[in-house]
């Protein structure tokens, strides 16, 4: 959590509402909110849950200080001094927010977080729950759908921190972006705040520091090197290689004789790059050492994995022929970068590439092809009754009243259906069939026997953590978790092209209570 998140990062319009409510006493009403989407981002059919231990950290430390009372009394003159001292006294002690388990698979409509208590006080969280879930979701999402396109045989590293929205953009990008599939970054600083595993090899400036051999002391080692070079130019019917290049692969190989993995495009990737790299990895060989394999930066990437492919294999075939002791480089990785996206991947794919790892920076991190999600915070319930928001855009209607929400699975534990009910409804049960009644069609709906029942929504602060609340699941087993659901969620709801639709639906009473409220609250006009 950034130390700046607290209850000053929000919108003043809530504190114009805040006071209103004040003023006019209706500011200790109950109120019940629910935090959702509206759709699924990247005009998919799914989304990955994130942000839900932060909004336990900001609503755990709620508090508005004399500092910032200060700040607020400049800013609003004409409040009246009672004001300022209610907002001294507001804790998160009478609020209760339930909320579904961070990293699940989520979809439209469904309450990601139901938040009740105090109305003033619940209001002025609104802006800083949705800061905190929006973009995480939409990250975690993002590194999930690249996550699918690539594959669950590759590995994907997240680089993305100098191309971020600035610092804490950058933090927030590489934790949810390991949280919704990946499997390292670069970033030294998420590394040291929640222990994501940490990769990187060296950039071209390195390659490009290095202009001839003489850069480099002369040893066994580098001589060896040259040897195999000069071997490997004959093999390969070379001429030569570029001769700096060389250099700054041996001095790499000798600050990591046992984590070699080295950028091979910055002049010739064939030509030179891959052959100094093989060069390199058999004077290591013949010191005891293994060298991790190279990355590719740029070209055609798919043609190029293949040929290199070709090349590894081609040199394990012949090596006992010719150096000291035989090497085998065919499963070296190959790692491949230059703006990675879905639809790359799925080129990639195609194309039959031969690449182990993908280094993805700027579009797992900015998002660009959607770079917002539109994650809403709407009032459901007020004193005990249920509420409705109605709008001429059917899908700016809200589902009123506070809710339970149950995952329904068939007899293969596949889910098939999210249900929402009244929340003093009796939970559906297991081979027990269930209607689902689209909110707004009553003559959509789906019958289901279903299996098994989940809880989605759970408790995790009543005034206090809950013990549900005080013991998170680690980052990592959030990562293990949505990597579990990626596998085994029906791959038709989770596909990038066409996905199908999940169902969402609703119990016979919250539907009919969704219908009088609305039918209650339009206004009739009278044509004369």
């Amino acid at each position: 959590m950034h130390n700046f998140v607290d209850a000053m990062l929000t919108d003043k319009y809530q504190v114009s509402m805040g006071y209103a409510y004040w003023e006019c006493g209706k500011h200790k009403d109950n109120a019940v909110f629910d935090l959702f989407i509206r759709n699924c981002p990247f005009k998919g059919e799914f989304a990955i849950f994130a942000g839900l231990e932060e909004c336990l950290h900001y609503i755990e430390n709620f508090k508005i200080t004399p500092e910032m009372i200060e700040v607020l009394r400049k800013d609003n003159p004409n409040c009246q001094e009672g004001f300022w001292k209610y907002l001294s006294s507001v804790t998160a002690k009478d609020v209760t927010l339930r909320a579904i388990p961070e990293g699940s698979i989520i979809f439209p409509r469904t309450p990601l977080i139901e938040i009740e208590g105090p109305l003033a006080i619940v209001q002025l969280m609104e802006t800083t729950l949705l800061n905190l879930i929006n973009y995480a979701t939409l990250v975690a999402t993002n590194a999930a759908r690249l996550r699918l396109v690539a594959g669950f045989d590759v590995s994907l590293l997240e680089f993305g921190l100098r191309r971020a929205q600035g610092p804490n953009g950058g933090v927030s990008a590489s934790k949810y972006c390991y949280l919704g599939g990946f499997d390292a970054t670069s970033n030294y600083k998420a590394h040291e705040l929640y222990g994501i595993p940490c990769k990187g090899t060296h950039a071209h400036s390195f390659v490009t520091a290095f202009t001839s051999l003489d850069d480099i002391r002369q040893d066994k080692f580098s001589e060896s090197t040259i040897k195999a070079r000069d071997i490997l130019c004959r093999m390969f019917k070379l001429e030569s290689t570029n001769d700096g290049e060389l250099a700054a692969f041996i001095a790499y190989a000798r600050a990591y004789p046992d984590g070699f993995l080295a950028l091979v495009d910055t002049y010739d990737t064939l030509n030179s790059g891959v052959i100094n790299f093989m060069a390199v990895a058999i004077a290591l060989n013949e010191i005891g050492h293994k060298a991790i394999g190279m990355r590719l930066d740029s070209g055609d990437l798919a043609y190029l994995s293949k040929e290199v492919r070709k090349m590894l294999l081609h040199l394990s075939g012949k090596s006992v022929e010719y150096f000291r002791k035989s090497i085998n480089l065919s499963k070296c990785t190959i790692v491949a970068s230059n703006d990675i996206n879905e639809e790359v991947l799925e080129a990639l794919d195609k194309q039959g590439h031969q690449i182990n790892s993908f280094g993805i920076g700027t579009h797992a991190v900015t998002c660009q092809a959607q770079p917002a999600l539109g994650g809403v915070f709407k009032l459901v319930m007020i004193n005990g009754k249920p509420v409705i928001k109605l709008s001429e855009s059917i899908i700016k209607v809200t589902i009123p009243g506070r809710k339970q929400v149950f995952r329904l699975y068939n007899s293969n534990d596949n889910a098939v259906a999210d249900i929402m009910l009244d929340y003093d409804e009796k939970a559906p049960q297991p081979e027990q069939k269930v209607i689902c009644l689209d909110p707004f069609n009553q003559n959509k709906r789906v019958h289901i026997i279903p299996s098994q029942v989940g809880l989605l929504l759970q408790t995790y602060w009543q005034g206090q953590l809950t013990e549900k609340g005080r013991n998170l699941p680690s980052l990592t087993h959030i990562h293990d978790f949505v990597l579990s659901q990626l596998k085994t969620f029906q791959p038709e709801h989770l596909r990038s092209s066409n996905p199908t639709p999940y169902t969402i639906g609703l119990s016979q009473v919250l539907h009919e209570q969704m219908q009088t409220l609305w039918h209650n609250a339009q206004t009739v006009k009278v044509i004369r």
